[in-house]
């Protein structure tokens, strides 16, 4: 039995191997195609800019739909055309959440706010890089105003995840059912919507200089669709629970992206409605609440830095409460400071939870790197109990945190693939482990992938740029393909960590 299993597991090597080379052109990444550290820049131990490009070029692979011709993660092909017919609507487009084929609406307006902003805060640094960004963002915008063309109707889910996670198969070979889930009046889904209408309402932003008439289009859904989700209010996982949970059911509740939504409304659009909105509801969507977890599923904190930034910055003062409330989710990530509450893992790893963690890493830093530009601006600091702590600090620790993803480490690896010599060669993502179809053009079977999944050969196909979840709380990192927990990628771990590789790049000199 044990020469047998040797045996397969060898076939599939050589199989994987033979299928790398046609994919990628290249055998496993030399200095040459994937060298990052160059050593004209004295001063930074890490090449942030390959990092930022790399971050940015992830979401290529993580496209749904009609491909463009100017793909650059070129093992990709279309998927998903008929997306939305069942329910008989255009929902092709958009992003595969993670290692999978489902399209979740909650976590992928998440993702596209969080682009967003970081192009608002970090992309005036971003140089080249900018315009990849933006494409990026767009094409999940472009997604999510097709998800909410009806009135009073968010299309939030397009695949059966049960169905789809029984398979390991390619995006391209996709034949489970595309199931097609939605929230509406009768089964309201605040959480869900008024994040989409924050993702709406940043985007805006974004796009306001280079394509204002693509501006007020996501400007004016994203006020009808944050609308919607206050007038008819729920968490879209009471009504939608064997579809969305324990995937992305909402365990926070709806209030928090009533307050998140809203904060992007008014600063999109100025409109002092928005401001009295959440001058009157501020308290009761949990303005104060204790709680130091930012994510696709609790946006409390970055609420309170986006509604800090107007009193600190454009000096809004019936915001004021904010600072405070902005302080004490800082104190808490801050090691050794009062009220601290953050695990930390030896090596230094901001540690939330054992899945994709990575995730709390990326948004923490990013928080970190936003409130400490707000607080220079303003020229104050944070407080802690009797402690004071400067936004240099601040930085500090969020370089700690993207230093420690790209290598340093105990384990002297990358988290991110095909960044540094040493990275995640078996990352739980049914197209990245699967050959692709240029060099194996005939179908991969519903249960013919698990053969590859379960085996330990390397992947095929390198999804440059994607961030895993990360290792555990001792910094062990085993590189198993069937270990979602710590190696499947996510477009919520990358998105907020576009701004903060955008910001060590600057300040070091390499954009």
């Amino acid at each position: 039995m044990a020469l047998l299993l040797f045996s397969s597991s060898f076939r599939v090597t050589i199989f994987l191997s033979f299928f790398f080379f046609l994919c990628n052109g290249f055998t496993y990444p030399t200095s040459s195609l994937f060298n990052t550290h160059h050593h004209r820049h004295h001063v930074a131990k890490h090449n942030y800019k390959d990092a930022l490009t790399k971050s940015i070029l992830f979401f290529e692979g993580q496209r749904s739909g009609k491909l463009p011709s100017n793909q650059r993660m070129s093992w990709r092909k279309d998927s998903g055309l008929s997306d939305g017919s069942a329910l008989h609507v255009d929902l092709v487009g958009g992003y595969y959440d993670a290692g999978d084929n489902i399209k979740f609406g909650f976590p992928m307006a998440f993702t596209t706010t969080m682009l967003s902003w970081s192009v608002i805060e970090f992309g005036g640094l971003m140089k080249s890089e900018l315009q990849n960004a933006k494409i990026a963002i767009r094409w999940a915008t472009d997604y999510l105003l097709k998800a909410t063309s009806s009135p009073d109707t968010i299309y939030v889910q397009v695949g059966d995840a049960n169905k789809d996670h029984s398979c390991w198969e390619r995006p391209e070979d996709m034949d489970t059912v595309r199931s097609v889930f939605k929230v509406d009046k009768n089964t309201p889904g605040s959480d869900v919507a008024a994040e989409t209408a924050a993702a709406l309402a940043a985007a805006a932003i974004v796009f306001r200089k280079s394509d204002p008439s693509y501006s007020k289009v996501l400007l004016k859904r994203a006020i009808r669709v944050f609308a919607f989700a206050d007038k008819y209010r729920g968490t879209y996982s009471a009504g939608l629970k064997p579809d969305v949970c324990p995937f992305y059911c909402s365990y926070s509740g709806y209030q928090d992206e009533l307050l998140w939504g809203a904060a992007w409304l008014q600063k999109a659009t100025k409109n002092l409605k928005y401001l009295n909105y959440i001058k009157i509801n501020g308290q009761i969507l949990g303005a104060a609440e204790y709680d130091n977890t930012f994510g696709w599923d609790n946006k409390h904190a970055g609420a309170r830095i986006l509604l800090t930034k107007a009193f600190l910055v454009q000096n809004v003062k019936t915001l004021h409460e904010y600072k405070g409330h902005a302080d004490n989710f800082i104190c808490s990530v801050i090691p050794g400071a009062p009220f601290s509450s953050t695990q930390y893992t030896p090596g230094g790893l901001l540690f939330k939870m054992a899945d994709a963690n990575m995730q709390y890493v990326t948004s923490t830093s990013f928080l970190l790197l936003t409130y400490a530009k707000y607080l220079t601006s303003a020229k104050t600091v944070v407080h802690c109990g009797g402690s004071v702590y400067t936004p240099g600090r601040l930085r500090s620790i969020a370089k700690r945190q993207v230093d420690y993803l790209l290598g340093d480490n105990p384990l002297r690896m990358s988290y991110m693939v095909g960044y540094g010599p040493k990275f995640p060669r078996r990352i739980h993502h049914r197209g990245s482990s699967l050959p692709c179809v240029a060099s194996h053009p005939a179908k991969i079977q519903c249960h013919q992938g698990f053969a590859i999944m379960n085996s330990q050969s390397p992947n095929p196909n390198f999804l440059v740029g994607a961030v895993v979840g990360g290792p555990d709380q001792h910094d062990r990192f085993p590189d198993e393909r069937s270990d979602y927990e710590q190696s499947e990628p996510a477009t919520y771990i990358n998105a907020p960590l576009v701004g903060a590789l955008a910001y060590f790049a600057h300040a070091y000199g390499q954009l």
